[in-house]
């Protein structure tokens, strides 16, 4: 698939912290750096794994490179409202965590922990499995809520998902779908938490005919309302691909389509999911698609800096590519106009299946992304 992502979550030991420091170059790689964190109390399980290709290629035919704009300057502070908290969750259970407790002796441990398994990461629900997923949502937000913190969860069970790719699954249908996203927003809660409502579901449509995309679209768009009608501080953000894929007007043009202009369903925007775009090039995009889109001013983007710290291979290899790194540490205070926040979607580490199978965390690489 074009954008999509891993399964199983990231997580967090506490021994330090990463952050991401701009050198003045442009870099977006994350640096270590001593803070005056807490450390954290870290609970409820995480969702069943389930393999999944990540990356920025298709049976559609590969999108062009976007010129890298240069580094953007903030333009103005993010409204407090918008921003409520910086502080991110991080879940207790995750393969990296998995490798960290059961490899202490292991020369790569180290850097393994405090650079990536320290790290608030998704939390991704893709499994279709409508009896269990109200209470598998409840234990992440309760367990954020409970230390005052803010969680990301993935949506990922839309039908016919990845065209048919290695991602495939999800509802059997969208009437599955929708029954399936009302008890999703019931374990929401009722406290502040992010949401990315099904990655790849807009930029990768094309292989659906026109009446199967107008009711894939229609259905994202009460997904929004639903979960937005169920806790008003839930953040929705819809899927806006990456910035070497669609033109901004083109994607603006489906994720409207898709009801992401639309406050009752909208918080804006989410980009690079899965994938290794420079931050820059997506603060450029993503403005670029807001503007196209309209809707209200507060819209705004996330983004994804999981793996983006040396930007996207010149040669267009999505699958575990050499020779990149961990991007910009996950918070919620960018400091950008309009870009609400830098996430990690993906688990750094978790392979996109060349390096070890599909969704699977692999230390080798975990490791490769996280060493200086």
């Amino acid at each position: 698939m074009v954008a999509a992502a891993s399964v199983v979550v990231a997580v967090g030991t506490a021994t330090g912290m990463v952050s991401a420091l701009d050198d003045g170059r442009g870099s977006d790689e994350a640096r270590p750096e001593v803070t005056e964190s807490p450390t954290l109390d870290i609970r409820p399980p995480a969702p069943s794994p389930s393999a999944v290709k990540s990356a920025s290629a298709s049976a559609s035919p590969k999108p062009k490179a976007s010129p890298t704009p240069s580094p953007t300057r903030t333009e103005k502070k993010q409204s407090p409202s918008k921003v409520v908290s910086t502080r991110l969750y991080r879940h207790p259970d995750s393969q990296v965590l998995d490798w960290v407790r059961d490899n202490a002796g292991d020369p790569r441990h180290d850097v393994i922990a405090s650079r990536i398994a320290d790290q608030p990461a998704a939390v991704w629900f893709a499994e279709y499995a409508p009896d269990t997923v109200t209470a598998r949502v409840r234990a992440v937000t309760a367990g954020a809520d409970a230390q005052g913190r803010v969680p990301v969860v993935v949506a990922y069970t839309i039908p016919d998902r990845d065209c048919g790719g290695a991602s495939q699954g999800g509802a059997p249908d969208l009437d599955a779908y929708d029954a399936w996203i009302d008890r999703f927003a019931a374990g929401l809660g009722s406290d502040e938490v992010v949401v990315i409502l099904e990655p790849d579901s807009i930029a990768q449509s094309e292989c659906l005919s026109g009446g199967q995309r107008a009711d894939r679209f229609a259905s994202l768009a009460r997904a929004g309302r639903v979960m937005k009608a169920a806790n008003p501080k839930a953040r929705v953000y819809y899927d806006a691909g990456h910035s070497g894929w669609h033109p901004a007007a083109k994607q603006a043009d489906l994720l409207r389509q898709a009801g992401a202009g639309s406050a009752d369903s909208s918080d804006g925007i989410f980009s690079n999911v899965s994938n290794f775009h420079r931050t820059a090039d997506e603060i450029a995009y993503d403005r670029s698609v807001l503007a196209a889109l309209g809707g209200p001013s507060g819209l705004g983007a996330v983004i994804d800096t999981s793996r983006n710290g040396n930007g996207a291979p010149t040669d267009g290899e999505w699958c575990d590519p050499d020779g990149r790194k961990l991007g910009r540490t996950p918070t919620l205070n960018t400091g950008e106009a309009r870009i609400d926040g830098y996430l990690w979607v993906k688990l750094p580490g978790e392979s996109d299946g060349c390096k070890g199978a599909p969704g699977t965390f692999t230390p080798s690489y975990a490791y490769d992304l996280a060493s200086p």
